[in-house]
């Protein structure tokens, strides 16, 4: 950083470490045996959309790198958009596999970065939901958890919904889980950039 930079309190940007992805299956033992969360086996990558014929070569370059047919019905990835302009790609494995999920996820994000749409990539994520007397402890609260990887900034954070509650999330289990996983992710630390991803595919019914 030059001095210019630390005068004025600038940071450069965070170089993307793909490889942090690969903290998440010790981060969901982790995460089961202190809130009792354990993997779907559903993830997804968020990036902004890519138009026409790059978007077709995209998505047959996804299915030759994972090795997957996409015509067929229930297969393991699948495209969706959102409301926002943003594309989720979602892959879907076994929830007992999170190694191969964790895999696909980088190797998606990675062709992306290689493929030059590294400045639309947002987020990756992986979704665990609460095991019978999980959750908050309490019998209430949320049921789904994701962790989402932000790509610019190379942190995780916790983002918990209301499964019967619109567009509201329960802090109180997304500090709880920032504190379980200090150790194992390398946590997001100014909260403000925990966005909320609303109807994420696998999350919370999305």
């Amino acid at each position: 950083m030059g001095f210019l930079d630390t005068v004025l309190g600038r940071s450069r940007p965070v170089r993307p470490d793909l490889d942090r992805l690969f903290g998440l299956p010790g981060a969901a033992i982790t995460l089961r045996a202190g809130a009792g969360f354990v993997p779907t086996g559903t993830g997804s990558v968020c990036f902004a959309a890519v138009e026409g014929g790059a978007f077709a070569r995209l998505k047959e370059e996804v299915r030759s790198l994972l090795d997957v047919d996409e015509g067929v019905a229930g297969g393991p990835v699948a495209y969706s958009g959102d409301a926002y302009g943003y594309t989720w790609l979602t892959v879907r494995r076994p929830g007992d596999d999170l190694v191969t999920l964790v895999n696909d996820l980088h190797a998606v994000n990675t062709l992306l970065q290689e493929a030059g749409f590294g400045p639309n990539l947002l987020c990756s994520l992986a979704v665990f939901r609460a095991e019978e007397g999980g959750g908050d402890g309490e019998g209430r609260g949320a049921r789904d958890l994701a962790l989402v990887y932000l790509y610019k900034r190379g942190t995780f954070y916790p983002f918990a919904p209301y499964g019967d509650r619109a567009e509201t999330r329960d802090n109180v289990l997304e500090l709880q889980v920032r504190a379980l996983l200090a150790d194992d992710l390398a946590v997001e630390p100014e909260t403000d950039r925990w966005f909320p991803v609303w109807g994420a595919p696998g999350l919370g019914g999305g």
